[in-house]
């Protein structure tokens, strides 16, 4: 439900950023893979912009906006995993850059750190994607295809981590997968039983959980060859649990509060997955050093930027579902988690670039920002106009953010190459935004 106000007017009483990071659309997924189709491959039939399933050659994009042309299949879970999935590599191309430019130690392409970069962004997606399962599950319904559509999607998430874990040692896949599944099947007990306010069976499914926590533990510190110890491993995951069940019960109460309490479950673990992803370098032998300064950075830039769309997933979900769409407390409590994101990121790039970069970038990020919160508005109304004029808007920010790279690394990042990726971002995204429109708005 959009409100009368449109959604760009309150993103800027939101300090503009607040609104939607980049507008995902309401899956997640990324660290994992690009090509992740959870259910209907429909294309999308949005009235503003259709999208197209075709895929497009970025490195050929001129300033014409027709040649953005939206990439969805109708599928809002599948096309936001898409867009979010290339997240991760952005930031490893990022760090590339900086790390050359501003001698930072380290090897942000070492073994090591492809790791870590792997398992923080695998990680952090799982969390989104329950935190929008549940979403889903409690307003369209458990039966609904729209959640099993979600719950794909979370799948497809267990099985890339199970592929990770094969990587390292191919008999330990299988049993980590199970009991991977296994935990997930608990939350959706957990969340089924917290919106009914059955005490017994959300105290059923914690002991479940806390079992979980364990036999995890004993896995994953027998996969890195004991370098880390099994009860470290379950109290990492011991606070996993306690922070996503916390934003389930205020998903289930219908509290605000939910959407920084799944911003925080999935910001919890960065110094457990940096020490878990250490011992599993060290104990299988990986080359490189998980925890320098260059693999901290890519880590840093890859998670930052895949939470944006996972962030802005949450958003654009509560904007079209809350009653009083933008105007509702739930989306200025989205937004609120999705600037904080925002700032986060703009830190990130001044740690290395200094404090008028920093600002600088916040500034370039919040006016993109701008041109994704009118794509979503126009695509809600049907106003074709409208659209376009968004995605000519974000084909004209590309070569921008592009030089501003290209300057903040002293030319190691190519511009041109940079406003051709960012092609990518827009088209997925603008895709996904089609399909979250065709599914809760209609």
């Amino acid at each position: 439900m959009m409100s009368k106000h449109t959604m760009k007017s309150t993103a800027l009483g939101l300090s503009s950023a607040a609104v939607a990071l980049s507008l995902a659309a309401c899956g997640m997924n990324s660290g994992t893979s690009s090509s992740s189709s959870a259910a209907s491959s429909t294309p999308a039939s949005s009235s503003a912009a259709p999208s197209t399933s075709a895929s497009m050659d970025h490195s050929t994009m001129g300033t014409d906006a027709a040649a953005l042309k939206p990439i969805g299949t109708g599928d809002p879970f599948a096309d936001a995993m898409t867009s979010a999935s290339h997240m991760p590599m952005t930031g490893k191309t990022l760090a590339d850059g900086i790390v050359k430019s501003a001698g930072i130690s380290g090897d942000p392409d070492s073994d090591a750190a492809n790791l870590r970069a792997s398992l923080a962004s695998n990680l952090q997606e799982h969390v989104y994607l329950a935190g929008m399962g549940v979403a889903t599950a409690y307003t369209k319904g458990a039966d609904s295809p729209e959640y099993k559509a979600a719950a794909a999607a979370i799948d497809k998430n267990a099985v890339a981590l199970a592929d990770m874990v094969g990587t390292l040692d191919p008999k330990m896949k299988e049993p980590v997968l199970k009991v991977w599944r296994a935990h997930i099947g608990y939350f959706v007990d957990y969340a089924v039983a917290a919106k009914a306010g059955d005490k017994t069976a959300m105290a059923k499914a914690q002991v479940e959980l806390k079992q979980y926590t364990k036999d995890a533990g004993a896995a994953l510190s027998a996969l890195a060859k004991n370098k880390i110890s099994a009860a470290d491993v379950t109290a990492g995951l011991e606070h996993h649990v306690a922070s996503l069940s916390k934003a389930i019960d205020d998903l289930a109460a219908g509290k605000t509060e939910a959407y920084t309490d799944l911003h925080a479950a999935a910001s919890h673990g960065g110094d457990f997955i940096t020490s878990l992803a250490v011992a599993l370098a060290e104990g299988n032998k990986i080359a490189g050093d998980a925890s320098d300064d260059a693999s901290t950075l890519r880590t840093t830039l890859a998670t930052e930027l895949q939470e944006h769309v996972y962030l802005a997933s949450v958003a654009v979900f509560v904007a079209y579902t809350a009653e009083g769409g933008t105007d509702s407390a739930g989306f200025k409590a989205a937004a609120g988690a999705l600037d904080h994101n925002s700032q986060a990121l703009a830190e990130a790039i001044g740690s290395v670039a200094g404090k008028e970069k920093q600002e600088a970038f916040l500034a370039l990020w919040r006016e993109h920002i701008g041109y994704f919160v009118d794509y979503a508005n126009a695509v809600a109304k049907g106003d074709t106009a409208g659209a376009t004029k968004a995605l000519q808007e974000l084909n004209e920010y590309r070569p921008k953010a592009g030089e501003f790279f290209s300057s903040i690394s002293k030319g190691e990042l190519n511009a041109d190459a940079i406003a051709s990726g960012l092609g990518e971002h827009v088209t997925t995204l603008a895709g996904a935004i089609d399909s979250l429109k065709k599914v809760l708005v209609g």
